[in-house]
């Protein structure tokens, strides 16, 4: 409660967490209809949605639903309990179904089928499309495929989360001359359709024709039930809740309960039922029966093709058409970051990194360095998501086979990639790293990478920290900043927050770095606090903050309060944000943007006016409970002037964007910028724009000079091999 009695923390100043979320799905789903952006990169926008959405029902209600279950009715900030948020969940996500096959079927569609993409149904379909699909059936599919009936003598057979499956109604023999009306004289079967072929056909005749696989499989069943007919074939997909859920207390062996749980996860309650719309009364009743679907709210009603993430399949497969995908970039890459002596550099001064638009090639280079340098004695690192063909892995296995003591953090709970970390865990346990595994109850999630070198003038620490995943594939679509640094006092904390995470180590206090749960937040608060005072002295005061989301209701309240005091407050949020703005006396002093575009923006950044000494910080962390309270997080200053200029030039274009921002309104919608009369401002172009630049620049400059003295200082062997184009949603 505020002096002036505006009590902060009423429910109407919250916006829930979870319609958040969804707002912000929406936002992607307005670059599917945004018609400025290149036909395939709407369609593959449109499949993002499908994925986002899918994952939230995987895990976000999921969640809600195990709180009603044990009778959980606390209301979250904005008020509403558990019950009362999945019902809003449901009407804005059957919207936002609606939405997504309007989108589909209105503009992609037709707008694809016009350039001669089409994706194609059984009755469109060329003599010799026809016989090539038969052909593929008969060859390819008729060994694979299972069908399975359903009757008394065979149960309801288990479906995984997210399969596609047919429904089929049959006509048996026995079944001839019978009332068809009578559901008892109906035949019920299923036929999954399998994973292990592409679900996009390429047919002949045209240059880009295709046809959907359960497309082919429906056309054909009669195969698959010899002597009955085929009365009605739809297609349905089921969502499962596929929240791991590790009694880590309880578990003697991290791994093994991590594995134990990933098979039980496979057959958690089903979440949603996806159908085809026109699918009979009969069939549905059939699927809610055997699915244990609760409620009319879980089925979807699709209007389309069922999983619209197959159209990310669909892009890739288009031929001849690259006008319609985004220019192709090459990051920028520092030259003497690779040829030279990288920890030579690194002790020279600062170096910081903004991936897409830098290359992570030497962050890579960092950990390659490391595992070839004879005066390198020990590599420490985080892992908290990587490729499926890291790299990164590959250098820290050949630094332990070279002698070097190579401990490795590797967060076993990342959502979605707990088998893929089991398995890149058991492979450095293989190669002698020592590998732990993080504090009970805590996920690990900072980024953090520590090379100890013996160095001519004694032990040196180098550090690399930064605010996304040591994952080469995702660092070339999300937008992250790194920092290199040999700064003393950071590498002492450094191996503090080592000794901490893999022993009993409790360090009385850090110099330079912040962690989580021990301190971020109230870090954090202590800075707002320090603005408020300035603000109420009468002195400028500024807050300034860039992250994925803000739901952390305690950091909402700090910077209510510093808005009520007069601090002027600008908040980039890509995703959820359950702060309201313009409410007079509490959030009328902030101004809430968030940027929705090629990139997904991942970095986070925290700064503070400080009447004038302006400070800056890089974080892994958002401002979020989870992240604040139940993860291991790392919050670290910016010291170097240039690099400090830099990250607040970022900061300002990214601020000064009205091509793809949008900005939070007092009733809680998002609404693109007015570009009357301005020119349009495209950060994440101006970003790429000053890349190629830079590497422009660089060549030139490379040309003019002579071939360096290759005796002149001790070089390593550069990074040559391309890296894993594998490709991230």
């Amino acid at each position: 409660m505020s002096k002036k009695g505006v009590d902060f923390a009423d429910p109407k100043h919250f916006t829930n967490r979870e319609l958040s979320w969804l707002a912000f799905n929406d936002r992607v789903l307005e670059e599917a209809r945004d018609k400025t952006n290149p036909l395939l990169e709407r369609v593959r926008f449109l499949a993002i949605t499908q994925s986002n959405l899918d994952e939230f029902f995987n895990v976000r209600v999921a969640s809600l639903r195990k709180m009603v279950a044990v009778n959980y009715g606390e209301p979250d900030a904005a008020g509403l309990t558990p019950s009362q948020q999945l019902a809003g969940i449901a009407k804005d996500a059957h919207a936002m179904v609606e939405k997504q096959y309007s989108t589909w079927t209105r503009s992609l569609s037709p707008r694809l089928d016009e350039l001669n993409i089409r994706l194609l149904t059984p009755d469109q379909l060329s003599p010799r499309q026809v016989e090539f699909c038969r052909d593929y059936f008969e060859q390819e599919l008729y060994p694979v495929l299972t069908p399975m009936g359903v009757d008394p003598t065979r149960p309801f057979p288990f479906l995984a989360n997210n399969s596609l499956n047919l429904a089929i109604r049959l006509q048996r023999p026995e079944d001839e001359g019978k009332d068809d009306k009578d559901e008892k004289n109906r035949s019920f079967a299923m036929v999954q359709v399998p994973d292990v072929f592409p679900r996009v056909l390429r047919l002949p005749d045209g240059d880009n024709d295709f046809i959907l696989l359960e497309n082919v499989i429906s056309k054909h069943l009669g195969a698959l039930f010899v002597g009955a007919k085929i009365r009605e074939t739809a297609l349905f997909r089921v969502t499962r809740d596929m929240d791991l859920d590790v009694a880590e207390e309880d578990a003697s062996d991290l791994m093994k309960e991590i594995q134990s749980q990933l098979k039980k996860r496979q057959r958690g309650k089903v979440m949603r039922l996806e159908i085809d719309a026109d699918m009979s009364k009969y069939l549905k009743k059939r699927l809610i029966k055997g699915l244990g679907v609760e409620k009319e709210n879980d089925i979807y009603a699709i209007k389309g093709p069922i999983d619209l993430n197959v159209l990310s399949k669909l892009v890739k497969q288009v031929r001849g058409h690259d006008e319609l995908l985004y220019p192709p970039f090459t990051p920028y890459l520092d030259q003497h970051l690779v040829s030279g002596n990288l920890f030579d550099q690194i002790r020279d001064h600062d170096i910081f990194m903004q991936h897409p638009y830098d290359s992570f090639t030497p962050v890579v280079e960092f950990i390659h360095q490391a595992a070839q340098d004879p005066q390198v004695l020990a590599v420490k690192m985080t892992l908290y998501r990587v490729s499926s063909k890291s790299p990164i892995i590959s250098y820290l296995k050949l630094a332990a086979q070279n002698g070097k003591q190579v401990t490795v953090l590797v967060e076993l709970k990342a959502r979605f990639d707990e088998e893929n970390n089991v398995h890149w865990a058991q492979e450095l346990e293989r190669a002698g790293c020592h590998v732990i595994y993080g504090l009970v109850g805590l996920k690990t999630h900072s980024k953090l990478a520590l090379v100890v070198r013996r160095d001519e003038d004694g032990i040196r620490r180098y550090m690399h920290m930064a605010t996304g995943n040591y994952n080469d594939v995702t660092a070339r679509v999300y937008t992250d900043m790194g920092l290199f640094t040999a700064d003393t006092e950071m590498g002492t904390d450094a191996s503090n927050i080592f000794n901490m995470l893999s022993g009993f180590s409790e360090p009385a206090y850090f110099n330079k770095l912040v962690i989580a749960p021990l301190g971020i937040r109230d870090f954090l608060k202590e800075r707002i606090a320090e603005e408020i005072s300035e603000a109420k002295a009468g002195r400028p005061a500024e807050i300034r903050m860039k992250m994925n989301s803000l739901s952390d209701t305690e950091m909402i309240l700090a910077l209510y309060q510093a808005s009520a005091a007069g601090v002027k407050i600008h908040l980039l949020v890509r995703g959820i944000c359950n702060l309201k703005v313009g409410i007079p006396g509490v959030s009328d002093n902030i101004t809430v943007h968030s940027i929705v575009g090629r990139f997904l923006e991942h970095s986070r950044i925290y700064y503070f006016y400080a009447g004038g000494a302006e400070h800056l910080y890089l974080s892994s962390a958002d401002l979020m409970k989870r992240n604040l309270s139940r993860r291991v997080e790392l919050l670290f200053p910016i010291l170097q002037d240039d690099i400090h200029a830099r990250i607040l030039q970022i900061y300002q274009t990214l601020w000064d964007d009205n091509v793809k921002t949008r900005v939070l309104q007092p009733d809680n919608s998002w609404a693109r910028v007015d570009r009357r009369g301005v020119n349009p401002q495209n950060a994440q172009a101006t970003f790429l724009a000053e890349a190629a630049a830079k590497t422009a620049v660089q060549a030139v400059s490379k040309q003019e000079q002579a071939p360096a003295d290759p005796t002149s200082a001790r070089h390593f062997t550069p990074l040559t091999a391309p890296l894993d184009e594998e490709e991230t949603k």
